[in-house]
């Protein structure tokens, strides 16, 4: 899988994917996306900041993950084993779920592991939907920790962190 960042005129694609998703996620009795989020205006943004990452089979977007430095304010209430200022948050991974079940999100979460060591970045922090088993079993695999939780509008997210 190939992985760069995402420009304006992946918009529709991307959001094609999100849609898919939260489709995919309602039928399987995940409630954690819907039409309010992440909006298409979430996904713009996320773009325009050159935040997102997409992975790429045959050139085709088939997955799409954003990452900064942003977090909420409930992410104080985690304890986090890194104290220091070079951690990165990782928001809204999606895989398109003709892909799915094929070790994409596993292949695009060693990617940004990798490349933000490579950055200095010393931690990865997260939250995942505590109904969402596929997401749970994915960051569990990938070696991160539960640090809290927090209720939000769709219900208990956890939060998770990794020292990379």
């Amino acid at each position: 899988m190939e992985f760069r960042k995402a420009v304006p005129a992946d918009l529709s694609r991307v959001n094609e994917i999100f849609r898919a998703a939260a489709r995919y996620m309602d039928k399987e009795g995940i409630p954690q996306w819907d039409e309010f989020y992440p909006s298409e205006e979430d996904l713009r943004e996320d773009i325009l900041r050159s935040e997102m990452t997409l992975g790429l089979e045959n050139g085709n977007p088939v997955c799409a993950f954003t990452l900064n430095r942003e977090c909420d304010p409930e992410y104080s209430d985690g304890v986090w084993s890194y104290s220091g200022p070079d951690f990165c948050v990782l928001h809204r991974l999606c895989v398109d779920p003709a892909c799915q079940h094929r070790g994409v999100a596993s292949q695009a979460m060693d990617y940004l592991e990798g490349m933000l060591r490579e950055k200095g970045c010393r931690a990865l922090r997260l939250d995942v939907f505590s109904q969402n088993p596929y997401a749970l079993r994915l960051y569990a695999k990938h070696g991160f920790r539960k640090t809290g939780q927090v209720r939000w509008r769709k219900g208990i997210f956890y939060f998770n962190e990794k020292v990379l």
